[in-house]
């Protein structure tokens, strides 16, 4: 029996670094905001049986008109607002869960570049370990810095992966797992695998995403965006 599977996209970042007055995941990439490429593969993967958004405060109104009605995502059975940090906008989501069980597929609204097959790879990966990450192995090595910034280590390349999103997990383990995060005073997480790893000691699994499968941060990222939705196009 398929169990039931939510996408929390997040859409609540300021996107400080990209310099622009319109915040990244509402810049346009071929006449549609970027935000709207991933929430297209969520709404039209026989995987996802809806979606909760969260977006930033005061954003509820234009996102609802100007992305979910326009666009026709009928998936959407929740907007919400996010708050200060990643983690914060997280656990908004995850409290706005329709359903108490099932899988959550985690996003970031500003990677356009998620596909059917990544999602499938993912959902196998899930049923496996109950917590899983796309990501893919480094191309370059890495080094690792110590003092005065000499390097310390060289990991083996072949143990080295970038992280990337959809982090995918069992509702109840990373709702457990954010419960006891939001209970800390100094939080330390960079990503919701962190969270599972550090609040419940449960090991997470990678599965292969995509070199294509970029944030989008800088205004260098945006062009390099648009070039491969020109190219897909």
């Amino acid at each position: 029996m398929k169990k039931h599977c939510t996408a929390i996209v997040l859409s609540a970042g300021q996107g400080k670094r990209m310099g622009s007055k319109v915040q990244k995941q509402y810049m346009e990439m071929e006449g549609r905001p970027v935000l709207y490429y991933s929430l297209a593969v969520f709404e039209n993967s026989p995987l996802i049986d809806d979606i909760v958004l969260v977006v930033g405060e005061g954003q509820e109104a234009f996102v609802c008109t100007e992305i979910i009605e326009k666009y026709g995502f009928s998936k959407v059975c929740a907007v919400v607002c996010g708050g200060k940090e990643r983690y914060d906008s997280v656990w908004q989501g995850l409290k706005a869960l329709p359903e108490p069980d099932g899988y959550v597929f985690i996003h970031d609204g500003a990677r356009p570049f998620i596909n059917e097959e990544m999602l499938q790879r993912g959902c196998a990966a899930v049923k496996e370990s109950g917590a899983c990450v796309a990501g893919m192995p480094s191309k370059d090595t890495v080094k690792l810095a110590g003092e005065n910034n000499y390097i310390k280590e060289t990991p083996k390349r072949n143990h080295v992966w970038i992280i990337q999103t959809p982090q995918i997990f069992e509702v109840p383990l990373i709702r457990e797992a954010y419960s006891k995060l939001m209970q800390e005073e100094h939080i330390e997480v960079t990503d919701d695998a962190m969270a599972v790893e550090q609040m419940l000691g449960v090991p997470v699994k990678l599965f292969e995403g995509s070199y294509q499968n970029i944030k989008i941060t800088t205004p260098e990222d945006m062009k390099i965006a648009r070039a491969c939705l020109k190219i897909a196009f």
